[in-house]
C-alpha cells in the first residue's frame, strides 16, 4: 500500500499543480508506517496571469443564442470582442500565490486519496461526510519555503509540527522547511526515505548472517515489507530448535516468511540452518536479545504447527488423501477435481503410450497423475497452498514411492511462469502436459473461454506453460485445428515476441495455415528470422513483393494449364500415388518449357532454370523439416530474379510474352510460399 500511495500522491499533486497553472520541478516522495511526505522543489511564488478565451455566437445570431452565451460566460453584451462577426468572450485572470493554491489543494488531494482501504474515526466519522485515511490522520506539515501553507482536513489543521520515533522519540519536533525535514527526523530515529531503509534491511540482515557463519537466503519481497514496518530497522539473528530441521525447508521458510516476517539462513554446505533474521523497530538497551527471544518464541510455536501437519498427513497414503478429492468441485460444468485427476491420469498414460513422450514408463506417468493432486486435502496445503505439488512430492517419497513419481507430483504444475523451470524428466513432462492440456481442452469444451482481459482459470498461462514443455523437450504434439489452434497461435505470437521474435515474422508462417506441429512451426520461424537477417532474404524480399505487387495489379491467377484446378496453389499437393509424383512434376516442367511461343531472353531463362532448381528442392527440405536449406533454395533465386527485373519488360505488348512472364512471377510467389508467405513481412 506504500508503494501505491506514494504514486497517488505524486499522480494527485501534480493534476492540482497542472490544473491551477503551477509548474514543477523535482518531486520526491517517501513513506513509511507513519508518514506519507512528498517535497516540491523549484515552486513559483505566483502563477503567471492568463487570458481566457471562449468563442460564442455569430454577431448575426438570434438574440436568444447570445443570451445564453452570456449566462455561460457570466458577463454582459457590452463586454464581449467583435472579432470577424463573431462573439468572444475574454477574461484575465489575475495570478495567484502559489501558497493559496497549495491551501486547496492538500483537502483536495486528502479527500480524493484511493486508499485500498481507508476508515473513518472520532466524533465527526458519525457522519459520510467526514475524512477517510488509511488510518487516523493525526497531523499535516505543510510549508512553502519557510511559511506556513494554512488548511484544514475535518478537525486537523497544518502546522510545523510532526511526531518523531513512536519510542526513541516521543516528543514534537519543529520542521522549518523542505531543507531540514529528513534531518531533524533522523535526528529522532526515524529514516524517512523507504528507499534508504530497504538498503539497510537488506546489508544488515546479510551481516547479521556473516556474523553467525551463515549465509542469508535472499527475498527482495521481505526487504521491502520489513523496511515498510519499520522506521529505524534493525535486523537480529536468532536461533530456534534444530529439530525443527525434520520438516521440509520450504515449510520451514515459507512459516518464517508469510507469518513472522523472517528471513532464513543457510549453513555453509547450502542446507537450511537453524536461523532466522527478524527486523525491530529500535535499538533495545540489551542488544536486542529480549526482542529475539520474544521472536524465537513465537516462530517455535509456527514451527510446532507445521511439524504436526507433516507429521499427520504422512500417517494417510496420497492414495487415501486422492480419494478426498471426490469432494471437491473442480467446475459446475466439469465436475470435480476426482474426475479431472482421471482424464489426466488417461491422458498422461495416452502420451507416453503414443510416443509423444518418449522415456517415460507409462504405469508411473498415470500413478504419478493419480496422485498429484492428492496433496490438495492435506492439512499442510490447507495451511499454505503455495506448497501444493511440492508437499506432495515429499509424501511420496516419505512413502517409499518410485523417485520419478515423486518428482512428477512435485513438479507438474511447472512452468508456472515466464521465468520457472521447465520439465525435462519424462514422467513429469508427461503428467505436467497432460494436466495443462486437459484443462484447456476442458474449458474449451465448455464454452469457458479468455475473453478480453479477463482469464479467470489461467488458460493463457496453460497455453504457454504447454508451448515452453512441448518447445524444450521438441515434443511432436499435433493439436487439433479450430478455436484451441487459434488460441495457442495467439499464445507463441505473444510468447516468441517476448522472446525478441519480430511479429511480422511470425505472422509470415502463421500466415501458411494447416499447421499443428509447434516444433516444426517454431523451426520455421527461427530460419526465417536467421534468413532475413542475411543480404539475400533482404534483397529476396524485395524482389518477391515486386512480383506480388505486378501480379496483384493484373489481377493474374495464372494460364488455364493442363491439370485441373483444384483451389491449391502446388498442382502436386494432392498427388498421392508416389510413382505419379514424378510424371506429373516433369510433365508440368515439359509443359513450362514447350509452352513458350517465342525466344525468351537470357535474364527470362536464367529465373526459370532457377526455380526449376529451387521449387523441389525447397519443397524436399521444407518436407524433411530442413528449413534452413529450404531458404538456402530460395537464396538462390536472389540473383536470377534482380537480373529478370533489370532486363525483362513483364507487360510486353505481346499477349504470349507477358501471360509467360506473369506466370513465371506466379511460379516465384509460389515457390516462396511453401516456406513463408513473405507479403507478411515488412521491408
Amino acid at each position: 500500500m506504500q508503494k501505491g500511495a506514494r504514486a497517488d500522491l505524486e499522480k494527485l499533486f501534480r493534476a492540482q499543480m497542472d490544473a491551477a497553472g503551477v509548474p514543477l520541478g523535482e518531486i520526491t516522495v517517501w513513506s513509511t508506517p507513519r508518514r506519507l511526505a512528498l517535497i516540491a522543489r523549484g515552486l513559483p511564488q505566483a502563477t503567471q496571469a492568463v487570458s481566457e478565451e471562449t468563442k460564442g455566437p455569430r454577431t448575426t445570431a438570434p438574440d436568444q443564442a447570445l443570451e445564453g452565451f452570456l449566462r455561460k460566460t457570466g458577463l454582459s453584451k457590452d463586454q464581449l470582442t467583435d472579432r470577424d462577426g463573431v462573439w468572444f468572450a475574454i477574461v484575465e485572470k489575475p495570478g495567484r500565490a502559489v501558497r493559496e493554491v497549495l491551501a486547496d489543494a492538500i483537502p483536495a488531494i486528502v479527500r480524493a486519496f484511493p486508499w485500498p482501504k481507508s476508515m473513518r474515526w472520532g466524533a465527526a466519522s458519525l457522519s459520510t461526510e467526514s475524512p477517510r485515511w488509511v488510518r487516523p490522520l493525526s497531523g499535516i506539515v505543510a510549508i512553502l519555503g519557510e511559511d506556513l501553507v494554512e488548511c484544514q482536513v475535518g478537525e486537523i489543521a497544518s502546522g510545523y509540527m510532526t511526531l518523531g520515533h513512536r519510542f526513541h522519540h516521543s516528543g514534537p519536533i519543529t520542521i522549518g522547511g523542505a531543507d531540514d525535514y529528513q534531518e531533524k527526523l533522523r535526528a529522532c530515529h526515524v529514516i524517512v526515505d523507504h528507499s534508504e531503509r530497504e538498503a539497510l534491511v537488506r546489508e544488515m540482515s546479510r551481516a547479521a548472517a556473516l556474523a553467525a557463519g551463515l549465509t542469508l537466503i535472499e527475498d527482495e519481497g521481505l526487504v521491502v515489507e520489513n523496511a515498510g514496518l519499520t522506521e529505524w530497522p534493525v535486523p537480529l539473528l536468532g536461533r530456534f530448535d534444530a529439530a525443527y530441521l525434520d520438516v521440509p525447508p520450504e515449510v520451514i521458510q515459507l512459516t518464517a516468511r508469510v507469518n513472522q516476517k523472517y528471513f532464513v539462513c543457510e549453513d555453509a554446505s547450502g542446507k537450511l540452518a537453524n536461523a532466522f533474521v527478524c527486523t525491530a523497530n529500535i535499538e533495545a538497551a540489551d542488544g536486542g536479545a529480549a526482542i529475539v527471544d520474544g521472536n524465537r518464541k513465537v516462530l517455535a510455536a509456527r514451527l510446532s504447527d507445521a511439524r504436526f501437519f507433516w507429521e499427520q498427513d504422512r500417517k494417510t497414503s496420497l492414495a487415501d488423501h486422492a480419494k478426498k478429492l471426490e469432494r471437491i468441485t473442480f467446475h459446475e460444468k466439469l465436475g470435480t477435481v476426482a474426475d479431472k485427476v482421471e482424464r489426466v491420469a488417461r491422458l498422461a498414460r495416452w502420451l507416453v503410450e503414443e510416443g509423444i513422450v518418449k522415456g517415460a514408463d507409462p504405469e508411473q506417468a498415470e500413478q504419478a497423475a493419480r496422485l498429484a493432486k492428492a496433496d490438495l486435502v492435506t492439512e499442510m496445503v490447507g495451511e499454505f497452498p503455495e506448497l501444493q505439488g511440492l508437499m506432495g512430492g515429499y509424501y511420496a517419497r516419505a512413502e517409499g514411492l518410485p523417485a520419478a513419481v515423486a518428482d512428477a507430483i512435485r513438479d507438474h504444475y511447472k512452468p508456472v511462469g515466464q521465468g520457472d523451470d521447465v520439465p525435462i524428466a519424462p514422467v513429469t513432462v508427461a503428467v505436467s502436459l497432460a494436466d495443462k492440456l486437459d484443462t484447456l481442452r476442458s474449458f474449451f469444451e465448455v464454452d469457458e473461454k479468455p475473453t478480453g482481459s479477463k482469464d479467470p482459470f489461467a488458460l493463457r498461462r496453460a497455453a504457454l506453460g504447454i508451448i515452453r514443455l512441448v518447445q524444450d523437450n521438441q515434443l511432436r504434439l499435433p493439436i487439433a485445428q479450430g478455436d484451441l489452434l487459434d488460441f495457442f497461435a495467439d499464445r507463441l505470437k505473444v510468447q516468441q515476441r517476448e522472446a525478441g521474435v519480430r511479429h511480422d515474422l511470425i505472422d509470415a508462417v502463421f500466415a501458411l495455415g494447416g499447421e499443428d506441429d509447434l516444433v516444426r512451426l517454431l523451426a520455421r520461424v527461427k530460419a526465417l528470422q536467421a534468413f532475413m537477417a542475411t543480404e539475400d532474404g533482404a534483397n529476396l524480399l524485395a524482389g518477391y513483393k515486386r512480383a506480388a505487387n505486378i501480379l496483384k495489379k493484373e489481377d493474374w491467377h495464372g494460364s488455364e494449364g493442363e491439370i485441373a484446378r483444384t483451389g491449391e496453389e502446388d498442382p502436386l499437393a494432392l498427388v498421392d500415388d508416389p510413382d505419379l509424383a514424378p510424371v506429373i512434376a516433369a510433365k508440368m516442367a515439359e509443359r513450362r518449357e514447350n509452352a513458350l511461343s517465342y525466344t525468351p531472353e537470357p535474364a527470362e531463362v536464367a529465373l526459370i532454370q532457377a526455380l526449376d532448381s529451387a521449387e523441389p528442392t525447397a519443397s524436399r527440405a521444407v518436407e524433411a523439416e530442413d528449413f534452413g536449406a529450404a531458404m538456402s533454395a530460395l537464396a538462390s533465386l536472389r540473383a536470377p530474379i534482380d537480373a529478370f527485373f533489370d532486363s525483362v519488360t513483364v507487360n510486353d505488348p505481346d499477349v504470349a510474352k507477358r501471360a509467360a512472364r506473369l506466370d513465371l512471377l506466379a511460379r516465384l510467389r509460389d515457390a516462396v510460399h511453401r516456406v513463408a508467405d513473405f507479403s507478411r513481412i515488412e521491408g
